[in-house]
């Protein structure tokens, strides 16, 4: 199964968060599929953890490195339609690119994100859970 999954879910992973198990069992059998601009958006977010001192420069080249370990296959998505999803939506860009891509695939999509849930129902996308 092909399986669009958000930044949240390898940031959980690469972070050890309580949610680790339920996502790895969730994801063993898929095939991790995200938009692209994943690895800069795990930068952002491990950079932003630094500035907030959640977590050590260490720890977040850490985490950046474990999420480098995780197989997924980047893809390219229609930023237009991903950027009409956003204004439609009033969300961000960056979740609209995982969106799109879970509709632009047909897969379903992984995400810890609530608002990114309730636009997936909107739009017809399974959500795994």
């Amino acid at each position: 199964m092909n399986l669009v999954s958000d930044t949240n879910i390898f940031l959980t992973v690469a972070l050890d968060e309580p949610e680790k198990d339920n996502i790895i069992q969730l994801t063993s059998k898929a095939n991790t599929i995200s938009p692209e601009i994943l690895p800069y958006e795990i930068g952002n977010a491990l950079s932003a953890m630094v500035k907030r001192n959640r977590l050590t420069k260490d720890e977040a080249l850490a985490a950046f490195e474990i999420t480098g370990l995780i197989p997924v296959r980047l893809v390219a998505v229609d930023i237009r339609q991903a950027i009409k999803l956003a204004f439609e939506y009033n969300i961000y860009a960056y979740d609209a690119y995982f969106l799109q891509c879970a509709k632009q695939l047909s897969c379903p999509l992984i995400t810890l994100d609530k608002r990114m849930k309730q636009v997936a129902y909107d739009l017809k996308i399974k959500v795994v859970e």
